[in-house]
């Protein structure tokens, strides 16, 4: 059975840093990029940041570059992928989801999309 689980959601004020962990099992998930998006009220959903398979390319969007930081490992075939978020503001607040995809292409592209996804996790800025 497939789980994307994540974690390390909540409240933080302005500035604050909060960090995202997903852990990802039921397939093998090493050779599956990873990342993250996420959707604010009202919105639709965005991409944040992804890496691929072996962590030889990461790419975040423009307004969180120098804030989110997005890094993986494996235990077995178990894959963990974590978001470090620092230096946060309240239009960050939103559900943040977990994303898995054979293809890293797949993830980074405008209105990308993941082939497995987690329920998310909610982060709320309060300023």
């Amino acid at each position: 059975q497939v789980q994307l689980v994540e974690s390390g959601g909540g409240l933080v004020q302005a500035g604050g840093s909060l960090r995202l962990s997903c852990a990802a099992s039921g397939r093998t998930f090493n050779y599956y990029a990873m990342g993250w998006f996420r959707q604010a009220p009202g919105k639709e959903r965005e991409f944040v940041a992804a890496i691929s398979w072996n962590s030889g390319d990461t790419y975040t969007r423009d307004s969180v570059k120098g804030r989110f930081t997005i890094s993986r490992y494996s235990t077995g075939t178990e894959v963990t992928v974590s978001l470090q978020m620092n230096s946060l503001k309240p239009e960050d607040t939103a559900v943040y989801y977990c994303a898995a995809d054979v293809n890293y292409n797949s993830l980074i592209r405008p209105l990308g999309g993941a082939q497995y996804w987690g329920k998310g996790t909610l982060v709320t800025v309060s300023s």
